[in-house]
């Protein structure tokens, strides 16, 4: 049994919206930090990865579906990335760190107090690109959950980086939102697991922030990267007009391999 759990989702190599979470007092205090997929994305991946390996055995990886395609450019299984950051921070990762993300798993089951078994997982328990939003119908979330243990009674996922809690076809679904690219609200976004859930915002000094990552970075649009993503310049309704043709309300949902 886990006591206490703080989940970072969606980090996307944001190396400053990294160090400023893990210096909050209540992430330095958990028992475990668990890292829901996409990870390296961004433009400080090898910086960001090697900060995880170094906590060792106190956190958990995931891989994420922006992780995979990391991994599948760099080994030659496909030819370009949907997200234009993508071929750079792939071709920034050592084999060693684009080794780590091939091996991470896609899903993570722990009991952690006050909540029972917990899974965790990227987009859904079943697919690690499939979108499903806080307003979807409880026949959606049905479907996707459709071969979840019974015994888990959460889910935490990521994906589309809007925090939220909501309960859906019988168990708490955990959203923590984006630690380096949210949308529709500035600042590093996390949760905090048991007994209960925390949804927690950590603000940046966005303009040191984004000067460290126009330094720092081998992207070449990186300063204006940085300035759209940290001020969190996508809106809560352009997420939204974004994620909902993909959403599949209407339509089987592909499983992965």
């Amino acid at each position: 049994m886990v006591n206490r759990v703080a989940v970072l989702s969606d980090v996307h190599g944001v190396l400053p919206a990294v160090e400023a979470v893990l210096a909050e007092p209540d992430v330095a205090a958990a028992d475990l930090i668990v890292l829901t997929g996409d990870i390296a994305c961004g433009p400080q991946p090898a910086q960001v990865v090697d900060l995880f390996v170094g906590l060792g055995d106190r956190v958990a990886w995931i891989r994420g579906n922006a992780d995979r395609e990391l991994v599948e450019y760099r080994r030659g299984l496909r030819m370009s990335i949907p997200d234009p950051i993508g071929p750079s921070a792939a071709e920034s990762l050592r084999d060693d760190q684009v080794d780590l993300l091939a091996g991470l798993p896609t899903s993570l089951t722990l009991p952690v107090e006050g909540l029972g078994d917990v899974l965790f997982c990227h987009a859904t328990p079943r697919d690690d690109a499939e979108v499903v939003l806080v307003d979807s119908g409880v026949e959606r979330w049905a479907e996707v959950f459709a071969d979840v243990d019974p015994a888990v009674t959460t889910v935490v996922c990521g994906h589309t980086h809007m925090p939220f809690t909501r309960l859906a076809a019988g168990r708490l679904v955990v959203n923590p939102g984006s630690a380096g690219m949210p949308y529709g609200r500035a600042g590093a976004h996390w949760a905090l697991l048991g007994p209960g859930v925390e949804l927690r915002r950590t603000l940046l000094d966005v303009e040191a922030a984004a000067a460290r990552i126009a330094a720092d970075s081998t992207f070449e649009q990186a300063a204006a990267w940085a300035d759209y993503c940290l001020n969190a310049r996508c809106t809560e309704e352009d997420a939204f007009a974004i994620f909902r043709p993909h959403e599949g309300r209407d339509k089987p949902t592909r499983r992965t391999r």
